[in-house]
């Protein structure tokens, strides 16, 4: 019997007491509020399958995101072998370019293609011209001209040069004017071209860079394979020359410009239809299941913040204390907020990508970075489920616990990792290609922190001057040694230790706050029927009478 009960059977049996039965009624009405809230936060606070057995209701949420993540799955599938066809397609066109614009180009030559001599300029020039210019004649692949308002677009050659540039090595004097200008030349694919265009004289000692812009169109027939209509494409190929730096050596490169839009007229055997309406049917169901998922965990976020707030008054009310902010905490779970992002992405992807199956928009980039981040994010949040049991929960419950600690340690180790960063590039960068800019330096350090390609490092600097050697030598050893030996250690210890308190509190059964020390103290368990609601008992009941 509750004390508030006993309390009025006490008053009962003396003499009549108004002022005792009112006391008495109130405390019974008081204890009774206190296990109503216990029992709530002890139901919120229970996974599906407890829930199930305290009130019956199927677990529709737990359901909903079963369904939801074959649904994402397979729609991330379908849109993977797309997108993979067109960046295979897109990659496989700019090393044609690179072929069959750069002279003598070899494969082995990416990224450090490059020329030494004032006739090597020309002739290159004048080999790219001439590769346009007879392109239908050499090429294997569909490629051919734009057309702009019924021609052919030309192709261009613009220079880059210093307004003034007078430079006297030998006596050690210029007279420079760092201001540019352009100077650009067209030529048609139809003209006909003999010998070298007598407009195009380059200034060497003025010239910044020479561009060569051209226009291709093309389609991707190798979708129709996948049952999908092939994409037009436009190339706006951009080939630059730099000598920017006039150290003697100009660097080309080749810029590929891509867009992707639909075909204007065409005609595929057995197919009538430009849409594929068995992936437009998948991407509305996965929209409109993700809209429900999103709709029930803001409903559940909403009601344990409300909890949160009555218990934050409860507690401050009867113990006179207040609510820690890990209690507070706890009724804002992350889970759900993880489920709120991924569906957000989600339908914004598949939104974007009914766009790309109907040919109204090509933001392939956009839309898989969206579809593949959800996806991420649904495969992630399994383990919410996983955590409802007790043997499967002390991954999330150390990384819940640690992370606090792991986000300080990380903060004093970044401090150290970025002073080796700024340190090693600004002396090894002009030694050592890894360390020629600052993302580099933070890209090579954290291979070396993993163990990674150390001995090539080391080697690369073998060679140069003996105070850049000893001082290369000190800084990888040092960095290595501290990161590797005493960093990562601190690192692997820190989760340890959380990992082993996580688990004797788990063997103990020691509750670790005052929340779930309060929720603790309701003995009701899920299939007593106690935490049925008003509307359920009558439902119930009602039913039996059926």
């Amino acid at each position: 019997m509750e004390d508030g009960e006993q309390l009025l059977a006490a008053c009962s049996d003396r003499r009549p007491n108004v002022h005792c039965r009112w006391n008495a009624h109130v405390q019974s009405l008081e204890t009774k509020a206190v296990g109503d809230l216990r029992r709530r936060l002890k139901y919120y606070f229970m996974n599906p399958c407890e829930k199930y057995q305290a009130r019956r209701r199927k677990p529709w949420k737990l359901m909903l995101q079963i369904l939801k993540i074959a649904l994402i799955t397979a729609q991330l599938v379908s849109f993977g072998l797309s997108n993979e066809m067109m960046v295979t397609f897109k990659d496989d066109n700019l090393m044609t370019f690179r072929h069959l614009f750069l002279k003598g180009y070899k494969d082995h030559h990416s990224g450090s293609y490059a020329l030494y001599t004032k006739s090597d300029v020309y002739d290159h020039i004048f080999f790219i011209i001439d590769k346009y210019i007879n392109l239908q004649n050499l090429t294997v692949g569909n490629l051919a001209y734009e057309l702009v308002d019924g021609d052919y677009a030309p192709l261009s050659v613009c220079q880059e040069l210093y307004r003034k540039s007078c430079v006297f090595p030998g006596n050690d004097t210029f007279d420079i004017d760092p201001r540019t200008d352009k100077d650009c030349i067209s030529i048609h694919p139809m003209q006909p071209l003999h010998g070298p265009p007598v407009n195009l004289s380059l200034d060497f000692r003025r010239l910044l860079s020479v561009s060569v812009t051209l226009t291709l169109k093309t389609i991707n027939l190798q979708t129709v394979r996948h049952h999908e209509l092939p994409d037009c494409y436009d190339f706006r190929i951009t080939i630059i020359f730099d000598n920017h730096a006039h150290s003697g050596k100009i660097a080309v490169e080749v810029e590929n410009d891509m867009r992707i839009y639909e075909c204007r007229d065409w005609n595929v055997e057995g197919k009538s239809d430009k849409i594929d309406y068995r992936l437009l049917l998948l991407d509305s169901a996965v929209i409109l299941v993700c809209f429900t998922s999103l709709v029930l965990c803001v409903r559940s976020i909403i009601t344990g913040i409300q909890l949160q707030f009555e218990f934050g008054v409860f507690f401050h009310t009867h113990f006179h204390k207040a609510v820690t902010w890990s209690d507070r905490m706890e009724f804002v779970s992350g889970w759900y907020i993880l489920i709120v992002v991924s569906d957000t992405l989600t339908i914004a992807g598949s939104a974007l990508k009914i766009g790309i199956q109907t040919k109204y928009l090509t933001d392939y980039d956009v839309c898989s970075i969206l579809l593949g981040t959800a996806t991420l994010l649904v495969w992630v949040g399994v383990i919410r489920y996983l955590g409802f049991f007790k043997k499967y929960n002390i991954l999330i419950l150390t990384l819940r616990a640690a992370f606090p600690n792991v986000i300080r340690f990380c903060c004093c180790a970044a401090m150290m990792y970025l002073g080796y960063c700024f340190c090693g590039w600004i002396v090894l960068g002009p030694y050592h290609d890894k360390f020629q800019t600052l993302d580099k330096v933070t890209e090579c350090l954290f291979s070396l922190l993993n163990g990674d390609d150390m001995y090539a490092t080391f080697l690369r600097l073998r060679d140069k001057s003996y105070m850049v050697w000893l001082f290369s030598r000190l800084y990888l050893y040092s960095f290595i040694s501290l990161f590797i030996y005493m960093v990562l250690s601190l690192f692997i210890a820190l989760i340890t230790d959380t990992y082993e308190t996580i688990k004797h509190h788990q063997q103990e059964k020691v509750p670790v706050s005052q929340l779930h020390a309060f929720i603790a103290e309701c003995s009701d368990q899920p299939d007593s029927g106690r935490y049925q609601t008003d509307e359920e008992v009558a439902l119930c009941c009602l039913s039996s009478c059926c």
